[in-house]
């Protein structure tokens, strides 16, 4: 232990804590701006900087160890004109037009700037206006915003391992891009919004469906159904000032029908229908012995970087599609008729944590409905601000429940929403699919947590079943290259059935999720989903009595012919460099 004071306070810590969690601790504020909980300090911004008796210069606190005896001073007036000259000309090289930026009161810069009360900027302001970049159908990247604080490019190459992102050219000629230039859409980036979620400024935002999605709202001809993911209902709430991890179901639905949506109806219901089929599929493969381990297919990003860094697994995906897709397909279709209603009448919006679902919606292949399955995609951030627009404070809603038809859903489609919760919630219907009877015990705690890569062995009727969980896509890649090593040499894996997700905690830490998001708050939002999983009626998928309906009254079952064409989709080779096809023959279909 390290005893030290900070500003006259005595303070212990564990040797190694740095200066800034050594003050925190202490409920001393020191301001930051590059620095961020889940990442490696890189001191790119020098806020943070402190003064220590006896040693020359400032030392930035995110990242200097306090050392024993140390008189750390936090404001003194060095420091305080120090901070004010490095803020002004961060701000000098910066769009300050504040009014019209997307993180308007949401911006960490903006704050800063408040906190230090900065209201001239010292130095010329730099004027040159670089072009935004519009070519991914999910992320903008608007450049005149950046401050070079590096986040988005450690999230990117040390959390995810895709490397879009990177500073080009030197001196003043530097930006944070893509190589050549050539942008996002034109990258390896796999639209899984990392880098969005981690920006402390307006530099990086999802492109956005608002205005379409008020259009269709306001078109008397159309009928506009609209779908919410199981980890929206854990996040919405923080867009109204609630507790990270507020359950909000109820209130969700109510708001939506506020917002003039036709029908409110449930992603959590395409979520029992996809453990339907990925757990028909995942005992058939057990069964034969072939293209094991099968992996789980409904995390979008993570398809991508399967398809452009290890296209060699695709015989071993699941085919089974999104929640996402199936319901946009099942709407569009299914839902169409039961309600008398024309499908080029309806419009699907769904409701994402996640940005990388705006990509999915717009794969060619996502048309099995004969339309566009899903025509919008709203992230979490996306749907408050509607709900603000329209007057709308979710807080005051009352609890009202979904639709009928594609409303109902159990405990195994909320828990989606966490990492290692397909994997529950499909090992709950393998067993019944398998055994003809219940699991008893329903919670697979192996699986749960924020642990990079869980490991775990079933027994499911004497037979061993090894599954793994990986969230975050440098953990799959880590547990991916042992298994694509397994297969090479070995010829099987030590696996029978992996789950990947490619945000950090699932989609509780998905792209499109609340502005300030950390791994804390992540691990609060997916124990709500655990919390409301024991409080349904029923908690397995196959106990769903509208999934029932819908095998009964359209699908016939499970990998039948017609859910074969409407739940199950093929997978792309795609290139490194840019992220495009490039060999459409390479392609995996169920049959």
């Amino acid at each position: 232990m390290i005893k030290a004071m900070i500003n006259n306070t005595e303070i212990e810590v564990p040797e190694g804590t740095t200066i800034l969690a050594a003050a925190k601790k202490a409920n001393i504020n020191i301001p930051t701006l590059c620095y961020h909980p889940d990442l490696i300090p890189g001191g790119q911004c020098g806020i943070c900087v402190v003064e220590i008796e006896g040693i020359p210069g400032l030392k930035r606190s995110c990242m200097t160890p306090i050392g024993e005896g140390w008189k750390v001073h936090t404001h003194t007036p060095r420091i305080m004109a120090t901070r004010k000259q490095l803020l002004d000309l961060i701000l000098s090289n910066h769009d300050t037009d504040c009014l019209t930026c997307i993180k308007n009161n949401n911006c960490e810069l903006q704050g800063l700037a408040a906190t230090l009360g900065i209201n001239s900027i010292e130095y010329q302001k730099m004027e040159e206006k670089l072009p935004v970049d519009n070519t991914s159908v999910s992320i903008v990247r608007n450049p005149n915003k950046c401050i070079f604080c590096g986040r988005c490019i450690q999230v990117c190459s040390n959390i995810q391992s895709v490397n879009a992102l990177a500073v080009n050219n030197r001196g003043y000629e530097s930006a944070v891009t893509t190589a050549f230039d050539a942008g996002l859409g034109n990258s390896p980036c796999v639209n899984c919004g990392q880098c969005v979620v981690h920006c402390p400024v307006g530099a990086l935002y999802e492109q956005s469906h608002i205005e379409d999605v008020w259009r269709a709202i306001h078109d008397p001809d159309l009928f506009v159904v609209v779908q919410e993911a199981p980890a929206v209902r854990v996040m919405l709430g923080e867009e109204f000032g609630m507790e990270p991890g507020s359950l909000v179901t109820g209130k969700m639905h109510a708001a939506l029908r506020r917002l003039n949506f036709d029908a409110v109806l449930e992603t959590n219901f395409t979520a029992d229908l996809t453990i339907m089929e990925e757990g028909v599929e995942l005992v058939s493969r057990l069964k034969s012995g072939k293209n094991l381990p099968l992996i789980t297919s409904c995390s979008p990003g993570w398809i991508k970087f399967m398809e452009t860094f290890y296209h060699t697994l695709i015989p071993h995906m699941s085919t089974a599609k999104s929640p996402q897709q199936m319901f946009g397909a099942i709407a569009k279709t299914y839902y169409a008729e039961r309600m008398g209603i024309p499908p080029e009448k309806i419009v699907s919006v769904s409701i994402m944590p996640c940005t990388a679902k705006k990509f999915e919606a717009k794969r060619p292949e996502m048309r099995a409905s004969g339309y566009q399955d899903v025509d919008y995609v709203l992230t979490t951030r996306e749907i408050g601000r509607m709900m603000r627009e329209a007057g709308i404070d979710l807080r005051e809603m009352p609890d009202e429940p979904a639709d009928d038809i594609m409303g109902e859903y159990t405990g195994a489609a909320t828990i989606f929403g966490a990492t290692g919760g397909v994997m529950e919630a499909a090992l709950r219907s393998a067993y019944f699919l398998i055994t003809g009877r219940e699991l008893e015990q329903l919670e697979i705690t192996p699986v749960r947590g924020l642990k990079g890569i869980k490991e775990a062995e079933v027994d499911i009727d004497g037979v061993k079943i090894k599954i793994a969980v990986a969230h975050s896509l440098g953990n799959a890649r880590r547990l991916l290259d042992r298994v694509v090593e397994q297969l090479k040499n070995e010829g099987r894996s030590e696996y029978q059935f992996i789950e990947v997700m490619a945000c950090p905690g699932g989609c509780v830490g998905g792209g499109g999720q609340s502005w300030g998001s950390n791994m804390a708050k992540r691990a609060r939002r997916g124990e709500a989903l655990y919390n409301e999983d024991r409080s349904l009626p029923y908690r397995r998928s196959h106990e769903n009595p509208s999934i029932k309906a819908i095998y009964e009254k359209f699908l016939g079952s499970p990998n039948s012919e017609k859910a074969h064409k409407l739940l199950h989709t093929r997978y792309f080779k795609r290139s490194p460099i840019d992220g495009k096809i490039i060999d459409g023959e390479n392609t995996t279909e169920r049959r």
